[in-house]
Formats: C-alpha cells, sequence, structure tokens
C-alpha cells in the first residue's frame, strides 16, 4: 500500500503525518509537492493540516486550485481514497470533494486543546476498528473548524450514513458544552456519498503513540489499513 501525502506552502503536519504512516504504521509513502501533475502511483492521499498559503482568503481556498489537486481530484472521481485532516478537510470543502464549509470558530480564536470525539458510523475505512458510540480523544489547533452546510445538505449527510465523528464530553454525551468551535451539530467529520473521501478537523497524527501520552488517534489509521488489506 503506498500513500502520499501532499505538501502545500505553508503545510505544518506534513511530517506528522508521513512518520505516523512511515514509522508507526509501516507503510510505504511519499511526498506530493503542490506542483506536481501526478500523484506516483499512490493508492491513498492525505492531505495534512496547516495552513496552506497562509490562509488568505479562506482556509483551504487557494489550495484547491494547486496543479496536485487537479490530479486529486480526478483520483477521487475514480473512486480514489482521499483522507485531509484539518487544513486539508477544508481544502477538500474548497475543491468540492466533500459538502459544506469549515467557517471561523464561534469565539473567533485559535483553538488548541485535546477534545473528545465520539465515532458515528462504523462504515467508513478510517473508523473500521471503530464501534458506533466509542469515544476517543484527539487534538485539535484551527481557527476555521467550525462545519456548516444547508439544510438539505445536513438531511443527505444524515440519510446517507456520512457523519464520521461529532464532539462529545468525557463521557461521550454531544452536548453544546462539548462543541469547541460551533460545528453544527458538533459534527466533526464526514464522508462523501462514495465513502472514498474523508475529512475531519481533529489530528489523530498527533494522538498515535504512546510517548505522546495518547494513542487514541492511531485507531484511525489502523481502521484504514484494517479496511484496504481487507478488501
Amino acid at each position: 500500500m503506498k500513500f502520499g501525502v501532499v505538501v502545500f506552502p505553508g503545510s505544518n503536519c506534513d511530517q506528522d503525518l508521513i512518520h505516523v504512516v512511515r514509522d508507526v504504521m509501516k507503510q510505504e509513502v511519499v511526498e506530493l509537492w503542490h506542483k506536481d501533475h501526478t500523484l506516483q502511483g499512490c493508492d491513498f492521499v492525505l492531505l495534512p493540516g496547516g495552513f496552506s498559503y497562509g490562509d488568505y482568503l479562506r482556509s483551504g481556498a487557494i489550495a484547491r486550485f494547486s496543479p496536485v489537486m487537479q490530479e486529486v481530484i480526478e483520483f477521487a472521481d475514480k473512486g480514489g481514497m482521499v483522507f485531509g485532516i484539518c487544513n486539508g478537510f477544508q481544502i477538500l470543502t474548497e475543491s468540492g470533494l466533500l459538502p459544506g464549509a469549515l467557517l471561523h470558530n464561534s469565539n473567533h480564536q485559535f483553538i488548541c486543546k485535546n477534545v473528545n470525539i465520539r465515532c458515528e458510523t462504523d462504515e467508513s475505512i478510517i473508523t473500521s476498528k471503530f464501534k458506533i458510540g466509542q469515544k476517543a480523544v484527539v487534538p485539535i489547533a484551527h481557527g476555521e473548524g467550525n462545519y456548516y452546510c444547508d439544510d438539505a445538505t445536513l438531511r443527505e449527510l444524515k440519510e446517507n450514513n456520512q457523519i464520521l465523528f461529532r464532539y462529545c464530553d468525557e463521557n461521550g454525551k454531544v452536548t453544546p458544552e462539548s462543541n469547541p468551535n460551533g460545528a453544527l451539530e458538533n459534527i466533526a467529520g464526514i464522508c462523501n456519498k462514495r465513502r472514498n473521501v474523508f475529512g475531519m478537523m481533529p489530528h489523530p497524527e498527533r494522538a498515535s503513540e504512546g510517548i505522546l501520552g495518547n494513542s487514541d488517534g492511531k485507531k484511525i489509521f489502523e481502521s484504514i489499513l484494517n479496511s484496504l488489506i481487507s478488501a
């Protein structure tokens, strides 16, 4: 299995992702530069967190037009697997690969802390090792993580079981108080209808090793490998 991590000007979580995929999960991984016109034969593409192009205009709005993103869009349209984390999630919504948008946090401040998230479905490759309702502690680090979509889109997300994670409290309950950024219905991660494009605001790569004091995020990468190997 060959993974590709896209690197944009301003990406700052690319090496974290590469380390987890290569050194923790023991998989082949290559860097994909934003000006590349090829995905180098990758089977799975990862869009990392950071501040692509300085987050000018809107987060992800400029990165969406990088040459490599045309390759990513074509790859996804053909059924290729794409996973965006934080800024990567923002880029996926800007490119139309995922519905909705990420707005400024409701408190208009950058938030960096551990949060609780609850798995909402086990019918995706990034949640295949989770049980529905299972909680995980994963850090967030963003200024625009407030997920929003219109009523029709929200209805489709629910009908098609596309909501992957919701912010919750330490007991796994979804409450207004456990919502760190104002996200609609506490949504922390979603997938597309075809279930081959995934996005989430929390950073599982920052919680994938015991040395960091938290390995809850590793289960997401284990889910990916479990699904792909099983397939």
